[in-house]
């Protein structure tokens, strides 16, 4: 017989309330880079859309633009891609330098997130700008 105590009686956490965790700055960097890419990737079917029918003749170019100046909604969603473009793209940048062991201990994490936090919102206020 083994001495090991039976699975169901070890004191585990059965429900993990993610809302009361505080998580540190270079996670929130990390899972912003993450759900940034998810939305790139769902935004790439507008943005096809768009791509499509603006190639497809110059009445549709008009069209593309007319919803693009005209459609508040239309601009959100353009803002909101190039937003989440901007953030990955300097989350990235901070991975690839941290992958070369830039910056790779706790202090530099810190510092790159903070660093990733600052450049991200410049870029997303720009792009709000240049759309707007």
């Amino acid at each position: 017989m083994s001495s090991k105590r039976p699975i169901h009686t070890i004191k585990r956490p059965v429900n993990l309330d993610l809302s009361s965790i505080q998580f540190p700055l270079p996670a929130l960097v990390s899972i912003s880079h993450r759900v940034t890419g998810v939305i790139m990737f769902v935004g790439l079917a507008f943005m096809l859309w768009a791509f499509s029918v603006s190639l497809s003749s110059p009445q549709g170019f008009e069209a593309v633009k007319d919803v693009m100046t005209d459609n508040a909604l239309a601009k959100l969603i353009t803002w909101g891609l190039l937003a989440s473009v901007a953030i990955h793209f300097v989350a990235g940048i901070r991975h690839l330098f941290m992958d070369m062991h830039v910056a790779d201990t706790l202090e530099g994490g810190q510092r790159t997130a903070q660093i990733t936090m600052v450049a991200s919102a410049v870029l997303v206020i720009l792009a709000g700008v240049w759309v707007w």
